[in-house]
């Protein structure tokens, strides 16, 4: 199967200048989901995962299967003011603007082996904010994945010395 034939190409979003990959199509065709289920797994399948982070809101799709898939815990990273509890945030840069992230402050024990989950890695700025949260809370990152990677951008230079994952690359 070629999972890039389930990727659309939007230009101008979220605004000028900006190629878009739209993984909604991708996610519509169940064989593709289970294709990238499989890939995604396959490569942490032996590692002991005790949590998954995925980041909002398009790293929830995958991070919570793949959470599922692994026997591990989902841990949801949230924009502002969207989580209940007591929270730690990271402000970052994106290739369009900056963000904030917030995680639970007892959304990971310290010592916990967790994957960091999100659709795209671009500039790598989400990544590394959410290693730096994970890591803030003792966390042990075993692997940055994402669904795709956008090479051009050299975001997996930001996230080094991590292990960085996708299926995807452009």
């Amino acid at each position: 199967m070629t999972l890039n034939q389930y990727v659309r190409d939007v230009q101008d979003f979220p605004k000028p200048g900006i190629l878009f990959k739209d993984i909604t199509p991708l996610l519509a065709n169940p064989a593709a989901v289970r294709e990238c289920m499989a890939l995604l797994k396959n490569r942490l399948a032996e590692r002991n995962i005790d949590k998954v982070v995925g980041a909002e809101s398009r790293g929830f799709f995958f991070a919570t299967l793949l959470a599922y898939e692994l026997n591990a815990g989902f841990v949801p990273v949230r924009k502002p003011k969207k989580l209940p509890y007591t929270t730690l945030k990271a402000t970052y840069q994106l290739e369009y603007g900056t963000d904030t992230l917030e995680i639970h402050i007892d959304a990971i024990k310290p010592g916990e082996r967790v994957v960091i989950h999100d659709d795209v890695l671009a500039t790598g700025g989400t990544a590394k904010a959410l290693c730096e949260l994970v890591e803030k809370l003792g966390g042990e990152i075993v692997q940055c994945n994402f669904l795709m990677e956008l090479s051009f951008l050299k975001g997996r230079e930001k996230l080094l010395p991590y292990e960085v994952y996708a299926p995807l690359v452009y």
